[in-house]
């Protein structure tokens, strides 16, 4: 029985590799011999396994050395066999990819929460050296997944997990479509038995009914159709597979009754030309259901995946889904990069653009310099629309790309994204604004204190983390805007000879507002100004008297709040006629009078403006000058000693000789006060030579 077993499977894999038989044959008589006693779970014969791993290979049109490695893959790790006899008997690039895939075999997947991680760099290290060797493994775990019931449900879950965490990703990366689809059938099954036997029963009552439906009604008309137009095409329908079908009712949150389009047709023609007429025609024969067209011809998937799909209304108000493609994008549609994974004397040949994302992954693993930037490099290149970095643990995390270290935080939990001061990135210290890299291990520096920045918003990538900054930011702004509104009412309330309480009831009743922190808040917010306060308040008679007494007048000092900052665009300093504008998010933006972004916003949005002293503190300011100066030797020292001896500061210089026999000279400096500055710039003028000095603003 075992014999008769046996010859079947090697006959069914010998079928499809014509030409290569003896090189297969001499395989399996070795495998035979060396698995001889071993025997699977399941009670077959060991070697049943590897011939299986090596049919499904020769499904995808693998080269005949993935084929005999597909045989050979276990006999490393489970027989005396050596890496130098596998050289002599069936040559070294066999020999190479068994190794690889033996050295997988060993990655103890005991504990997937906590191994995962290192898990999948050792994966990806184990194949970046040459790709047949997870071709081989996910062969491998296809068969492995299909003989699973044998094992305790303890093991059909572990692996089942594993398997559509870690393999399900990379095959689908790699375009290997029938592997993917297989193994997420097979982990549905035994991860969630209830709802794969409800998607089974639906989909075996609905079938047969959508099949005649397709063949009597719907693809006979297309044919018209298209026979019309002198188009030659292939029209077929194919089953969507069950987890994609559960996948699509918890992603649309629908009832599987209301999924009507689990068999979809599809349609293959010779050129690209025809799929785009192809379309046409589907489009005027059927009505097509807005938002559901997507062309990947003209922007093919990264794996290489290209076809067009619609969806159209068609007889009977049925919903059908049209798939149109090429016989080679069929071919790589099924088959992924192992349709075009072909060897010739150990090389690839690579002169078609078909290999165009295969070649540029070969490019980044030949040109890396060391194993990190090896792996780096293959990462970049395989998972390129998501980034798979590390918590301190070692969890991975998924991403997608262009996610920085604010993404992660929120990702790990709300409360360390809105309290994330800092981020280290491979244990080095990175700006919040960093694109993770594939590999990065993150650690979020959090502090209490810390509250979430609008800057946040322009260059975080997830919605989860742009929604939650704009939650906490909205609040912020809330308590920023009761605070700045009740040093505005303070200071109304002071200037009217009022008490607050009784100007902020009465504002309160003017305004009709539902309580006081309304009021503060159109206070702080600037939409509530003096003007209109003074007029709410006063008696009509004294109401010019007191808009002529008041002004809107705010103190800060040096020690600036998250209600009081210094506009980057000017540097005000302490002690010059400054003005706040009450900005959205950033409470009071402190700007220099003379500041043209000031003056933008007087003109636009006066109501926004207030008057601000700016008292006298401790420390250096910022402050940018320019100098146009008759150029000289020894100029640039002269006035960099004039500022030295002014004491202040110099952090940056710039320096540029005109062809007039001018010099100009920026200088960003630092200075203690306004009247400081003015000295400074009143002792350059005395320098010999010095034609103009100015105060510079962005």
């Amino acid at each position: 029985m075992e014999a008769v077993l046996i010859k079947k499977t090697e006959e069914r894999l010998l079928s499809r590799l014509k030409g290569e038989e003896d090189r297969v044959k001499k395989a399996i008589e070795f495998i035979d011999e060396k698995h001889q006693g071993q025997y699977r779970k399941s009670g077959e014969p060991y070697v049943i396994h590897p011939i299986e791993v090596a049919s499904t290979l020769a499904e995808l049109g693998m080269d005949v050395n993935t084929v005999v490695a597909g045989l050979l893959h276990d006999v490393l790790e489970d027989t005396d066999t050596t890496y130098k006899e596998l050289v002599e008997n069936f040559g070294k690039d066999v020999a190479d990819i068994v190794e690889g895939v033996t050295k997988l075999g060993k990655i103890p997947f005991k504990d997937i929460e906590s191994q995962k991680a290192e898990n999948y760099r050792k994966l990806i290290l184990a194949f970046s050296k040459d790709l047949r060797v997870i071709f081989v493994k996910l062969a491998d775990r296809l068969h492995n997944m299909k003989t699973l019931h044998y094992l305790p449900r303890e093991k059909q879950v572990r692996i089942a997990k594993e398997t559509l965490e870690i393999y399900v990703p990379i095959a689908n990366r790699l375009g290997l479509w029938r592997i993917k689809t297989e193994l997420e059938d097979l982990c549905f099954m035994y991860l969630y038995p209830k709802e794969y036997e409800e998607v089974k029963s639906f989909v075996g009552r609905s079938r047969k009914e959508l099949e005649e439906y397709l063949k009597r009604t719907f693809i006979p008309k297309l044919k018209e159709e298209l026979k019309k137009a002198g188009i030659e095409a292939h029209i077929t329908y194919r089953p969507k597979h069950l987890y994609g079908i559960w996948q699509k009712t918890l992603r649309k949150g629908i009832r599987l009754e209301d999924v009507h389009d689990i068999l979809g047709v599809r349609v293959i023609v010779s050129t690209v030309q025809e799929c785009y007429l192809v379309l046409g025609v589907v489009h005027s024969a059927f009505t097509p259901v807005p938002g559901k067209f997507d062309d990947y011809i003209s922007l093919p998937k990264p794996n290489l995946y290209q076809s067009l799909h619609t969806a159209v209304i068609g007889p009977k108000g049925r919903v059908v889904e049209v798939q149109i493609r090429t016989w080679d994008m069929h071919e790589r549609a099924e088959k992924g990069i192992a349709a075009h994974w072909a060897y010739k004397e150990g090389k690839r040949a690579a002169d078609s653009s078909v290999y165009s994302w295969l070649k540029s992954l070969v490019e980044s693993v030949q040109g890396s310099k060391n194993p990190q930037e090896l792996l780096e490099n293959l990462k970049l290149e395989l998972f390129s629309e998501e980034v798979f970095v590390f918590t301190p643990k070692g969890d991975l995390v998924v991403l997608p790309k262009g996610a920085t270290p604010v993404d992660f935080a929120y990702h790990i939990h709300t409360d360390i994204g809105n309290h994330c001061a800092g981020a280290k990135v491979n244990g080095r210290i990175v700006p919040l604004n960093y694109r993770l890299q594939n590999g990065d291990m993150v650690e979020v520096i959090t502090n209490p204190n810390k509250k979430p920045n609008p800057e946040w918003l322009s260059f975080v990538a997830t919605s989860k983390a742009k929604s939650k900054i704009k939650q906490a930011i909205k609040e912020l702004e809330r308590e920023r805007y009761i605070q700045l509104g009740k040093e505005r009412l303070e200071l109304f309330a002071k200037k009217l000879g009022v008490e607050e309480k009784g100007l902020l009831g009465g504002l309160v009743k003017e305004l009709g507002a539902k309580g006081e922190e309304d009021v503060l808040i159109a206070l702080g917010s600037g939409k509530l100004s003096k003007e209109k306060v003074y007029s709410l308040y006063k008696p009509p008679e004294k109401r010019k008297q007191a808009e002529e007494k008041v002004e809107d007048i705010i103190s800060i000092d040096g020690s600036l709040s998250l209600l009081h900052k210094l506009a980057e665009c000017c540097n005000p300093l302490p002690g010059e006629e400054v003005y706040g504008v009450v900005s959205k998010g950033k409470g009071l933006v402190v700007h220099s009078k003379d500041c043209p972004n000031l003056s933008y916003v007087k003109s636009i949005s006066p109501e926004r403006v207030v008057r601000v002293v700016f008292t006298k503190s401790a420390g250096l300011h910022p402050v940018r000058l320019r100098l146009l100066a008759k150029d000289r030797i020894g100029i640039l020292a002269e006035i960099t000693s004039a500022i030295s001896k002014q004491g202040a500061n110099i952090t940056e210089a710039r320096t540029k000789s005109l062809p007039s026999g001018t010099a100009l000279m920026d200088f960003t400096l630092q200075v203690r006060s306004y009247e400081e500055f003015l000295r400074l710039m009143e002792a350059l003028r005395h320098v010999e030579g010095v034609e103009k000095t100015e105060r510079l603003f962005i």
